[in-house]
């Protein structure tokens, strides 16, 4: 079968892309690794008429809304390799073979590679955060710390007074010259420079390595983003972001190969549901009106 669009990754913005398309009545496979990047987060944020809830139901309501529609099929794989044919376009999955379609729209989002400190995996997304937006407020003005993996931490940094007392932990990372210091001192920030240990607690004690511990209710990091591969093997163009590179996108939310298209984090050089639902109507309207144009 010849579908209209296989859209890769069934998260808030390939859901919202496939609602889109759905109701245009074209015909639409979804293939899902039923990995979404804020699974460790028990609720979501900042999301207009959805504040405060499971990020988890979000995604099982959008699915459940999007499969009413009869021309939507839904794939729970992994794609493995997407190639362009003199048709359209070819998606290999693990387990199910090989899909064709028409267009493609890749919203796999992207993976988070954290830092390598003891404690702060299992702490990602319930007290290790990237997003303030998202859980700053939850914090009630507690303990804010800020760990730092480049000089971008400064912009963590500065922003996180709004939300409680701060403290930069450099982490031998940076140092912030006396400009930056400057701009922390009047925010009201503190500034660590010794390495961090581990983390550990119920909340989020931080270990120095020389036996400090800071008593956290909140921790803010980046991690290192990394995208899907198929990207790469359709000849998409990247730009590098602050965190890792994304895919650069025109204002239908074509890529620069023809009949790709591309939305929420893989797109963004930064995520939020509510963001990546918005870009996700973007792309389906763009890849509907690609197919009305041929």
């Amino acid at each position: 079968m010849m579908y209209d669009v296989i859209i890769v990754g069934g998260s808030y913005a390939g859901l919202s892309a496939g609602l889109q398309l759905a109701r245009a009545r074209r015909q639409v496979l979804v293939v899902d690794a039923g990995l979404r990047r804020n699974r460790f987060a028990a609720t979501s944020h900042g999301f207009l008429g959805q504040d405060d809830e499971s990020p988890a139901v979000i995604a099982a309501e959008g699915r459940s809304q999007l499969m009413e529609y009869p021309t939507v099929t839904w794939v729970q794989d992994t794609a493995l390799e997407a190639l362009r044919q003199p048709e359209g376009f070819s998606l290999r999955t693990q387990c199910n073979g090989t899909f064709s379609a028409k267009r493609l729209i890749l919203a796999s989002g992207v993976v988070d590679d954290l830092p390598p400190i003891d404690g702060l995996q299992e702490r990602w997304g319930t007290r290790v955060f990237h997003c303030p937006y998202c859980h700053g407020y939850e914090l009630d003005q507690g303990r804010i710390g800020v760990l730092a993996t480049s000089p971008l931490a400064m912009h963590h940094a500065l922003m996180l007074p709004d939300w409680g007392s701060t403290t930069l932990f450099t982490n031998g990372v940076f140092t912030p010259d006396a400009e930056q210091q400057a701009q922390l001192a009047r925010r009201g920030v503190r500034v660590e420079s010794a390495g961090v240990k581990r983390i550990s607690g119920e909340r989020a004690d931080l270990e120095l390595v020389d036996g400090r511990v800071f008593k956290l209710d909140g921790i803010f990091t980046l991690s290192r983003t990394r995208i899907s591969p198929l990207a790469a093997q359709l000849g998409c163009e990247q730009v590098d972001g602050p965190t890792g590179p994304y895919l650069q996108t025109n204002e239908t939310r074509q890529t620069s190969v023809d009949g790709v298209f591309a939305c929420g984090d893989v797109a963004l050089a930064g995520g939020s549901v509510a963001l990546a639902v918005g870009e996700g109507v973007r792309a389906g309207v763009g890849a509907h009106f690609s197919l009305i144009s041929g």
